[in-house]
């Protein structure tokens, strides 16, 4: 079998978060979380971002596209930037599901710019433009880039002064806290994030997301946005199961640790061998130049993306379980590849 630096989603599932699911295979409970197990995952997670709302989803697009939902007034639109998942990588599925414009940033490293944002702010009150009352920032971002405390606390600064919720995208939210060596609730509620997509599937989860209101008033009605949307799972013992060791156990901080200890890792043994890193490599995605000769027959061995054709750059991501052995070999082809 093919191993991966595609994407952290096609890595397989952490024994323990299997083992997790088996444990609460026995008998019957109640449907729709309405069940012990799913209670004992909400206050674990409440253990750790304080006094919120939890939520369970099957998946990321879910998560998001039913934040931003829970965050709209009836004429809401969305600033966000122009490389950010909900715009790029879900089909269109938050404006079709919510019917909110997404206005985009112009952005070279995937932060938002907020200088740029200003301009869907000029004519905010004027009917024949978008409202925008929504950011959307991603925690790490399509670029994989990080940002700092200090970036989202002015983030939520410039939303707040403006009236504006502010939601996270935290697919990968778990790399980024091991990189920045902070809690989640240290960068998100207690710099104003209203809603959180705290993800785990990209980390070691079979499937399942979860969506945090820190601005608890927003999420009086979720229950019906859930159901209405989709996202509410019957058996919901299995999707909440994950993320009792998830939090409680510190998987959570386990395998992103090893995804980014990897990235690292194959970063510094693809400049050994000459290989322009266009990034600085700060979670678990590497992103770089290939001879583009090469680059066919290593996609024989190894799945990767290539993210821009025309400078034959690709992103290569880690996963919680890449090892050493994965990048010391996929090096190795790359230099069989070059003659080397």
């Amino acid at each position: 079998m093919k191993k991966s630096f595609a994407s952290d989603n096609y890595s397989g599932v952490h024994p323990r978060i299997l083992e997790k699911i088996s444990e609460v295979n026995l008998g019957h409970v109640s449907a729709y979380g309405a069940d012990d197990v799913t209670k004992e995952a909400i206050n674990e997670i409440k253990n750790i971002f304080g006094d919120v709302e939890v939520f369970f989803v099957f998946n990321g697009t879910g998560a998001n596209v039913l934040s931003l939902e829970g965050l709209k007034n009836k004429v809401s639109a969305v600033i966000c930037p122009e490389s950010a998942h909900i715009v790029q990588d879900e089909t269109g599925a938050p404006s079709k599901i919510t019917g909110m414009q997404l206005l985009t940033v112009p952005s070279d490293d995937g932060k938002l710019d907020l200088d740029a944002a200003e301009k869907w702010l000029t004519f905010k009150n004027t009917f024949h433009k978008p409202n925008a009352d929504i950011i959307s920032i991603s925690q790490t971002t399509e670029s994989g880039t990080i940002y700092t405390l200090d970036e989202i606390r002015a983030v939520s600064k410039f939303a707040k002064k403006h009236n504006m919720f502010l939601h996270m995208d935290g697919a990968r939210i778990s790399n980024a806290a091991v990189a920045l060596g902070c809690s989640f609730k240290e960068m998100t509620g207690d710099l104003g994030v209203d809603v959180l997509s705290f993800g785990g599937t990209k980390n070691g989860l079979m499937f399942g997301e979860a969506i945090i209101f820190f601005n608890k008033e927003l999420a009086k009605n979720f229950d019906w946005i859930r159901k209405q949307n989709l996202q509410l799972y019957s058996k919901m013992r299995f999707l909440s199961a994950q993320f009792i060791p998830y939090v409680k156990e510190n998987l959570w901080f386990e395998c992103a640790k090893n995804a980014n200890d990897i990235a690292k890792y194959l970063e510094k043994e693809l400049i050994s061998i000459d290989i322009s890193i266009t990034n600085e490599v700060l979670a678990n995605a590497v992103f770089a130049i290939l001879p583009p000769e090469i680059i066919p027959s290593l996609q024989e061995h190894y799945h990767f993306y290539i993210w821009n054709e025309n400078k034959h750059e690709v992103r290569l991501v880690t996963s919680f379980d890449s090892t050493k052995e994965d990048v010391n070999n996929f090096i190795k082809k790359i230099k069989e590849l070059l003659g080397k």
